[in-house]
């Protein structure tokens, strides 16, 4: 795991420049550091390095090849640098191997199978750079779901790229205007979608894409996809409905193909480790490991003070079942208050999923013990197993039945009963409709009803700031891919691999773990299981109104039902209470109407107003305030940077 940046411009700046850009990535790669610059053309490449695989100075960037045509700097991990070694040696003879690191291995793989030929092999978390002396051309590539970051664009004279945006602002040209179209849709959506940055010309490479660029940057191709979600999804749903699907013979395979996913994420020249919530998702990772090492695996796990979201008692109990070397941490009101500056500095841009600051806690946790910790992400993407998952699409087959005027009148009223000053209808529901979360639920509902069609419906259910006029001068507009002839539960699982899980989910954990220079590995999000789980049929993700269900069946071999048998919990912290009590004079200090109005970005008397309602009891909007507050609090760091 590391960090890569670089730049491209003539006449070039002198190289001190690459080495400010790498500095700002140190973080990401505190082992060594590495420049490589052609004043001839103006390409300069920079690498910082966290050693996993061959901690030797054989795996140091930038790396040139022997035929000293091309220069590689690469940031994550290819799982299966062993195989395509062997494949190498087969096709193209004897190779002089310098050292045994996946970096050389994949440097190999372009030369011999070209970019697009080599992309379609590899079976890892990437994001690379690479330079051709030959055609004057450089590529930038990452890998299938957007496990590592790669921004770029151009800055004045310059092309910059890099791992973060703190990279490319540490170059002399960089210029930094804000986008109020992307700064919209962060309000909406809690992060700033793919390929938008927070910044006007620079953006994101979308996952499984690569660009080429030319003529001192220039010149720079339109993404080049190389494997295809769409295709992947519309394939695997055709194969599900005409196959003869067997249960047990699904669950053998999605667990082989996980204990191999698991086993490749293990491997490594350092110590490894896993987090451990006590959900589905992480245990199975965990029980994986664990049967596959003669040695207790180390957990870490994360605790609050908050008896309705604290998830570390069940982790311990997990943990003592599978025999882990387990940790735990409990955070406070006032721990989240200590991170919270550090925030800005991690994301760069603003990012508003909340689980951040446990996220950035318990990879802080780890850190003291391992250098690569594996995590459970991904398996909800894969297997149906968020809320709006399990109960959108029977709600959505329900208000389509219903006419438009009445599903908008009764989505008022459910505003109206959430809007109430003392909230006192929980005390009428059932015992199982009365937990944490059910007013925010709720108001999406509220906002869901109005929707005109399924993907609009699972838009609504995912959007925070419904009111447009939140970004002063800005559009909003994100569209969606649509797949044809097929089920809602499936869209909507499509559109969290596309845009959900590689902008929020992967982000978070990618920037939380890399600020304290630890490998987060994400082993659901293997190609291969991503392709099994497209061919495994609806009713196998989501049966009696719960989601996950082959995945549950699979973890049943490992860890007792009743151990596992509890609501769905969200990794998070009690934001809505602590924004009333311990976090209020900062978020008051933030929301100051004077201050927001001479700023120029937000509705500042909207907001207010939201705020004083929330204070008050009248609702819970504590995302859309979250929102609120990382912004002010991003747009404050970059004020000091300036200043």
């Amino acid at each position: 795991m590391c960090g890569l940046s670089g730049f491209w411009e003539l006449p070039p700046f002198a190289a001190e420049a690459l080495h400010v850009m790498a500095s700002s990535l140190s973080h990401r790669g505190p082992d060594a550091v590495g420049h490589w610059f052609d004043r001839t053309h103006g390409i300069g490449l920079a690498h910082r390095r966290l050693s996993i695989l061959d901690v030797s100075p054989a795996g140091h960037q930038p790396m040139t090849s022997p035929c000293d045509r091309f220069v590689l700097v690469f940031n994550g991990e290819i799982y299966n640098h062993l195989d395509l070694r062997q494949a190498l040696e087969k096709e193209g003879g004897a190779f002089n191997w310098r050292g045994h690191s996946d970096t050389e291995t994949l440097l190999a793989g372009l030369r011999h199978w070209g970019v697009e030929g080599c992309l379609q092999k590899l079976n890892g978390m990437f994001a690379f750079a690479l330079w051709d002396r030959s055609e004057k051309q450089l590529f930038l590539a990452r890998d299938r779901i957007g496990e590592k970051p790669l921004y770029y664009g151009r800055s004045g004279s310059a092309f910059l790229f890099g791992s973060e945006l703190k990279a490319l602002a540490a170059h002399p040209q960089w210029e930094g205007e804000i986008d109020r179209n992307a700064l919209a849709l962060f309000m909406r959506y809690n992060h700033v979608p793919s390929p938008h940055s927070i910044y006007r010309g620079i953006r994101k490479l979308p996952p499984a894409h690569y660009v080429v660029i030319r003529d001192q940057g220039r010149e720079v191709s339109p993404p080049q996809c190389y494997w295809s979600l769409a295709e992947v999804a519309s394939s695997g749903i055709n194969q599900s409905e005409s196959a003869d699907v067997n249960e047990k013979a699904l669950i053998e395979e999605l667990d082989q193909l996980l204990r191999d996913a698991v086993g490749l994420r293990m491997l490594a020249d350092v110590p490894v480790g896993a987090f451990l919530s006590g959900g589905y998702d992480s245990t199975l990772i965990v029980a994986q490991m664990q049967a596959q090492s003669s040695r207790s695996i180390k957990t870490f796990s994360i605790g609050n003070d908050d008896d309705e979201l604290d998830e570390a008692k069940h982790a311990a109990l997990v943990a003592k079942h599978l025999g882990t070397d387990h940790s735990e941490l409990y955070v406070m009101a006032q721990d989240a208050l200590s991170v919270i500056p550090n925030m800005q500095q991690i994301y760069d841009e603003p990012f508003a999923d909340s689980s951040q600051i446990p996220t950035f806690l318990v990879s802080q946790l780890a850190r003291k013990n391992v250098t690569v910790a594996l995590s459970g992400d991904g398996g909800d993407e894969l297997f149906g197993g968020y809320n709006r998952h399990t109960v959108g699409p029977r709600i959505w087959r329900k208000a389509s039945r219903i006419p438009s005027g009445m599903t908008r009148f009764l989505g008022r009223q459910i505003s109206r009963l959430v809007e109430g000053a003392d909230n006192g209808y929980h005390k009428y529901l059932p015992r199982q409709f009365q937990y944490p979360g059910l007013d925010l639920k709720l108001s999406k509902l509220a906002s869901a009803l109005e929707a005109e069609d399924g993907l609009a419906f699972y838009d609504q259910l995912r959007a925070h700031w419904k009111e447009t006029d939140i970004v002063l001068g800005s559009s909003l507009s994100l569209p969606y891919t649509h797949l044809p002839d097929v089920d809602l539960l499936n869209q909507m699982i499509f559109q969290d691999m596309q845009t959900y899980l590689p902008d929020d989910i992967l982000t978070k954990v990618d920037r939380a773990s890399m600020a304290v220079s630890l490998e987060a590995r994400v082993p659901f999000l293997d190609h291969r299981l991503i392709e099994f789980a497209w061919r495994v049929p609806s009713q196998f993700k989501v049966r009696d109104g719960k989601g996950k269900w082959l995945l549950r069946e699979v973890l049943n071999c490992y860890v007792p039902r009743e151990l596992m048998e509890r609501p769905k919990q969200g990794f998070g912290i009690p934001i809505a209470q602590w924004l009333r009590g311990p976090l209020r004079d900062w978020a008051e200090s933030l929301l100051n109407e004077t201050r927001m109005q001479q700023q120029g970005y937000l509705n500042a008397r909207l907001v207010r107003y939201v705020w004083q309602n929330h204070l008050a009891g009248r609702g819970n909007r504590e995302h859309d305030l979250w929102c609120v507050l990382m912004f002010q609090s991003w747009l404050e760091s970059q004020q000091r940077s300036i200043a």
